[in-house]
């Protein structure tokens, strides 16, 4: 889904400042937050996309003021409250509990999305794709930044549980998953010379169009001698 949890590209939130020697957990509470969320995980069933799409439906202004773990108990209180073990009067009872996800939609299947297992790759390195332009209403591992852009598949990872349909418990549509390379102009705009690495699924692509390539793309400056050269025929 299209929310602020999706900062890929996005700018204006300051730099990303590196803690030496972080340490795992910075309180106590942190732990025991980490503990129950594997435990309840555990109870419905370890569905981590259920789990982060709860965390995506956390309102914008708190997810912004809440830190990493907050937005976890967050995501677990709502968990609870929609597979039946937490009553919203025993939500309402809890401190903040306004701060939990906003209601699940109902799934959205891509119209893409296959119901049963395939076992054949629809693309191979080389090939060169377009990621689907997609605005699905409900959960996706597809960044914005890269919807709607050519890339080139560089390796195949084999076949994964398809995230946008498991997390809303529509079926496990397990597919292909690929690292895809990009240029950055592609992606950034021409000042970017950088190459950027995403794993998609085999759903968010569709054929490039451009035929494949076997290398990565390197772009070279052609040497004054060589312009020189270039120009001349070679003498028999």
């Amino acid at each position: 889904m299209n929310g602020i949890h999706d900062m890929g590209g996005m700018d204006g939130f300051g730099p990303v400042v590196a803690e030496r020697d972080e340490p795992v957990f910075h309180e106590e509470w942190e732990k025991r937050v980490f503990g129950l969320t594997n435990y309840v995980l555990g109870m419905i069933g370890r569905n981590v996309d259920e789990f982060r799409h709860a965390i995506e439906r956390i309102p914008p202004e708190h997810y912004l003021a809440t830190s990493y773990y907050e937005r976890w108990l967050q995501a677990v209180e709502t968990l609870l409250r929609e597979h039946g073990a937490l009553t919203r009067q025993e939500l309402d009872a809890l401190p903040q509990a306004d701060l939990a996800s906003i209601p699940r939609p109902a799934a959205q299947v891509a119209a893409a999305a296959r119901r049963h297992p395939k076992s054949r790759a629809r693309f191979k390195p080389g090939d060169r794709i377009r990621v689907r332009n997609i605005n699905p209403p409900g959960h996706t591992r597809c960044p914005r930044y890269v919807r709607g852009r050519l890339g080139v598949v560089r390796r195949d990872y084999g076949i994964y549980v398809f995230p946008d349909t498991n997390a809303h418990r529509a079926g496990e549509n397990t597919q292909h998953v690929y690292s895809v390379e990009f240029d950055a102009r592609e992606l950034w705009g021409e000042n970017a010379r950088d190459r950027v690495l995403i794993d998609l699924w085999e759903d968010y692509l569709e054929p490039g169009g451009e035929g494949r390539t076997r290398g990565k793309r390197r772009v070279r400056a052609r040497s004054a001698a060589a312009k020189a050269t270039s120009g001349k025929r070679r003498k028999r």
